[in-house]
């Protein structure tokens, strides 16, 4: 009866439930078998199944053939400029200074008065040279005097020779005196004249080194202990000096060996905020040698400055036509792509495919890069929407225009 009544309990048992993970399993399996057949309903079917996808559209481009144009072969620079005339203003004689006449910085001419040391001391002294060779001029007027009497009284017996040699020396010494006198004359009047200090030339003074009321060291031989006054520089024109890599002077010298005629020694520069080269200038100087320490050459062009807009000591860049001008390839420096240590452009080809290819490339020309070798005149190239250019894709390639900037070629 135990037997019986166990039985029946086992078989009303209730029948045991999954577990939770394995609810959130078979949820799981569910919702990706139903994405997966909506997205393979979705897809278009033909007679053996889903039809292939479709291929994307071709991405648009801007295309052109590289601009040629005759440029001369130039080499750039960066210079300095400098004064062509640089002097230190210094008194070359000693006194008080009394009057400063120029305002620190101002543009002066050749000729102005700048310094005044106090001149009397030196008007005294040129009154005593004075003094003295009136002096001297009346001992000449005695002297001629007794050697006149002396001979007289020789010729007649009543002096010896010895009063008239000692007459003749005494008209030499007070002659002598005559010209020393004169000499000093000349020498307090150039003292007196250096109490006044002028420009020597145009330009531009700096600022002063010496107050009104200081005592002023002064001396004609230039010693290191005579008082710096100021310090003048010129400004018109102006040189700008660079150097020249060993390179640069072979690519210089050989390109111009090969010319039979002049080369013109003009010079384009731009001022460090220019972007283009307005102004002009001329090669004027090539240094004997090449610096052994640097491996560089030195240079120097003169440019005229009328306006006085340079400054010593401001930079510059230049560039320096070393050969006539020849037919070369230009393109926008954007569409120039650096990968590593090489340069490629896009080229679009016949059927729209986008071949890479490697260049070598020169300077700006005219806001446009110069390609020397890698590229062919009949070349499409990709100059807009390079991020589209995918080596070995298809594109649609829509024409272009590349322009020359004369302006930014120093030549307008």
């Amino acid at each position: 009866m135990d037997q019986i009544t166990d039985r029946i309990t086992l078989e009303r048992a209730p029948a045991p439930q999954p577990g939770r993970r394995a609810w959130k399993m078979w949820g799981t399996l569910a919702v990706v078998l139903i994405i997966a057949g909506v997205g393979y309903l979705a897809l278009p079917f033909g007679k053996n199944g889903p039809a292939a996808a479709l291929p994307a559209a071709a991405l648009p481009v801007t295309v052109s053939k590289p601009l040629q144009r005759n440029v001369d072969v130039r080499l750039g620079f960066l210079g300095q400029f400098s004064a062509v005339n640089r002097v230190e203003l210094r008194a070359q004689v000693g006194g008080l200074l009394t009057e400063i006449h120029f305002q620190d910085g101002q543009i002066v001419h050749k000729g102005d008065l700048l310094f005044v040391i106090d001149p009397r001391p030196y008007e005294i002294r040129l009154a005593e040279a004075k003094a003295q060779l009136q002096t001297a001029t009346a001992r000449v007027a005695l002297a001629d005097t007794q050697l006149s009497r002396a001979q007289s009284l020789r010729h007649n017996d009543f002096a010896t020779q010895e009063t008239v040699d000692q007459r003749t020396n005494d008209q030499n010494s007070s002659q002598a005196a005559v010209e020393d006198a004169k000499a000093r004359i000349k020498d307090a009047e150039l003292d007196l004249e250096y109490c006044h200090v002028t420009a020597p030339f145009t330009g531009r003074i700096g600022a002063r080194q010496v107050s009104i009321g200081g005592l002023i060291s002064g001396s004609r031989a230039g010693a290191s202990a005579t008082t710096l006054l100021a310090t003048l520089v010129s400004l018109d024109p102006i040189y700008l000096n660079f150097d020249m890599s060993e390179s640069d002077f072979l690519v210089f010298s050989r390109e111009r060996a090969r010319l039979s005629g002049p080369v013109a020694d003009e010079v384009a520069i731009g001022l460090s905020d220019e972007n283009t080269f307005p102004r002009k200038g001329k090669l004027d100087f090539v240094d004997n040698s090449l610096d052994r320490s640097s491996g560089t050459i030195h240079a120097r062009a003169t440019v005229p400055n009328p306006d006085l807009f340079l400054a010593p000591g401001q930079f510059a860049r230049l560039r320096v036509a070393v050969a006539p001008p020849a037919s070369v390839l230009l393109l926008p420096d954007a569409a120039v792509v650096l990968d590593q240590s090489q340069h490629l452009v896009m080229t679009v080809s016949a059927d729209g495919t986008v071949v890479p290819k490697i260049v070598e490339t020169g300077d700006l020309r005219g806001g446009l890069r110069v390609i020397r070798t890698g590229l062919d005149a009949s070349d499409r190239v990709v100059i807009d929407g390079l991020v589209r250019a995918i080596p070995n894709s298809k594109v649609a390639p829509q024409d272009g225009t590349i322009n020359y900037n004369a302006a930014a070629d120093g030549q307008g």
